[in-house]
């Protein structure tokens, strides 16, 4: 089956009766993670703050989505689940590193709704980088959920391993009571090529051509950045990480695609919509700036699928009373735990 068709019919959002279980996303975006969830059967309800993204999560899942800014003291519904990708304040190694204390960074918002929900699994993701500089500060929210009572383990995927056309790295946090698996990686990558088709070839009305004085700056980008290879979409392969500044900005390092004829143009929204593998179905609400900027910021929704289909396991493990296997990275069993 073909990568577009398999998406368009894998991610449609239903109800699974048979699992009866409520994710609530925060800082839920255009719904990226909510419909991977979604298309495994979950109910979800979404809060997002910005109404375009909102109102593209509210025409296209079956949840709701609330349009709000949320705080600490924001209260949640009853939910068995809690999603999210907290906006992660950059901290300065030289900076106040208020870690926790600090009221710019969306974690405390996180912790608090795990605090007052207690769902029995929560799973949230982010940028590589709290990784490496900012490790202190992802320990720091670990201790705090494991405090809760929580088994939380946390790995940095690629969503290329996923079936999705892109390498994109994100560091995904999983918490419940007993221990719970990450996805097992997919055998074949997508290419771009794969996911474009023939859209890698034409020339849409509303193309945005790169001009000459466009033309220089990249190659004086690519050359300051020792770019071996040029950063145009390369169809053999998965596409470079979508963003928002490389989608929207008209920067050295935005998505092109290079013609047959030797022009390149920008990448368009139907485009960047294939390779962060939402459907052709999904209609995003707002101008095209606004698109971009949803598109860049949300979960790939194949890549939230696979996460969503290890947390249906592990429930329908729990309902039907089976041995739920624990594996480590390597895909090996280490133990059973019982329902």
């Amino acid at each position: 089956m073909k990568y577009i068709e398999r998406i368009n019919k894998e991610l449609k959002p239903f109800v699974d009766d048979n699992l009866d279980k409520t994710v609530i996303d925060l800082f839920a975006g255009c719904g990226g993670l909510s419909l991977g969830f979604e298309a495994m059967g979950f109910k979800t309800i979404g809060y997002e703050k910005l109404d375009d993204a909102a109102e593209t999560y509210r025409n296209n899942l079956i949840g709701d989505c609330y349009t709000q800014e949320l705080e600490t003291s924001t209260e949640f519904p009853k939910a068995d689940v809690v999603i999210g990708g907290p906006p992660c304040q950059p901290f300065s190694v030289g900076g106040k590193q208020l870690g926790l204390k600090d009221s710019r960074d969306g974690f405390p918002i996180f912790i608090s709704a795990i605090e007052k929900v207690e769902p029995s699994v929560f799973l949230f993701e982010n940028v590589r980088g709290l990784l490496y500089k900012n490790k202190w500060y992802l320990k720091e929210v670990i201790d705090h959920l494991q405090n809760l009572g929580y088994i939380v383990t946390y790995r940095l995927l690629n969503a290329k391993h996923y079936g999705v056309p892109q390498n994109r790295e994100r560091v995904i946090v999983i918490g419940s009571r007993n221990g719970l698996n990450f996805p097992k990686k997919l055998n074949n990558k997508v290419t771009a090529g794969e996911a474009l088709g023939d859209m890698a070839k034409e020339i849409p009305e509303d193309s945005k051509f790169l001009t000459p004085s466009m033309d220089k700056y990249i190659a004086k980008y690519e050359k300051a950045s020792h770019c071996i290879n040029p950063r145009d979409l390369h169809l053999d392969k998965p596409a470079r990480t979508l963003t928002c500044r490389n989608l929207a900005g008209a920067t050295g390092d935005m998505h092109r695609v290079r013609l047959p004829d030797g022009r390149r143009r920008r990448l368009t929204t139907e485009e960047a919509k294939r390779l962060q593998s939402f459907p052709d179905w999904f209609q995003f609400h707002g101008n095209e700036t606004s698109v971009y900027n949803q598109i860049g910021n949300a979960v790939a929704p194949y890549f939230a699928m696979s996460l969503a289909r290890e947390i249906k396991n592990y429930y329908l493990s729990q309902k039907n009373g089976n041995r739920y296997p624990i594996k480590d990275e390597n895909n090996q069993l280490l133990m059973f735990h019982e329902s």
